[in-house]
């Protein structure tokens, strides 16, 4: 138990990466770890692509290239809103952010360039992109949640940074297209690893937690 909460303890999004590439035996270790994630009925309705070489430098510049023009089109909708405590939260960690790395509030220009960091995958050399069977509705996204959460941990306990990007999923027939996914499948979600750069100021900081008092009633 302490070793999984120090797993959790440790456990950040890393948002540069240093650019050498890892071996596939590494990666074919988590994918297989994760794929001991439960699922509503054992359905396990995640699919994972995953990119190195040249096949990520294809997405980066694929990427970048469609954003500039291209609309965003989520397969699963965004938040409506973020109110409250979610939006106190959200703020936090854009702040953060922003702090760590020099843009200064309201420079707008700046803030554009930090976002656009996510398609540039954070100069991560690897990326896996999970989709869901379309039929299987929330639940099917719910359990890759659940997916991606172990393929995280996992990486983390295996010394391999990472960082979830629903960002990418903002662009889902970009991503189709490029990957020949079928309409039957929607897109949930990227993830980029590989190596932390640890002397990179967007590393520098950690996001808070609610206490758990704060999220977690009790009955008796």
């Amino acid at each position: 138990m302490a070793m999984l909460e120090d797993i959790l303890a440790r456990r950040h999004s890393c948002r540069a990466f240093r650019p050498e590439s890892m071996d596939e035996a590494v990666i074919r270790r988590i994918l297989t770890a994760a794929q001991r994630t439960p699922s509503w009925c054992n359905a396990q309705p995640w699919r994972v692509i995953t990119t190195s070489g040249a096949a990520t430098e294809a997405l980066r510049v694929g990427l970048m290239e469609h954003v500039r023009s291209g609309e965003r089109r989520p397969d699963i909708a965004f938040p409506e809103a973020y109110r409250g405590e979610y939006q106190d939260r959200r703020r936090e960690c854009g702040f953060q952010l922003h702090d760590a790395v020099g843009v200064a509030r309201g420079d707008r220009g700046a803030s554009a360039r930090q976002a656009a960091e996510n398609f540039r995958l954070f100069g991560a050399p690897h990326a896996a992109l999970v989709t869901t069977e379309a039929a299987l509705g929330t639940y099917g996204a719910v359990d890759c949640g659940a997916y991606i959460t172990a393929f995280m941990l996992t990486a983390q306990a295996l010394g391999v940074a990472c960082v979830a990007q629903a960002a990418l999923a903002a662009y889902s027939p970009f991503l189709r297209t490029h990957f020949g996914i079928p309409e039957s499948r929607k897109v949930v979600c990227g993830i980029a690893f590989r190596f932390e750069d640890a002397s990179h100021p967007a590393n520098a900081f950690r996001t808070s937690r609610a206490p758990t008092e704060e999220v977690v009633e009790w009955r008796s």
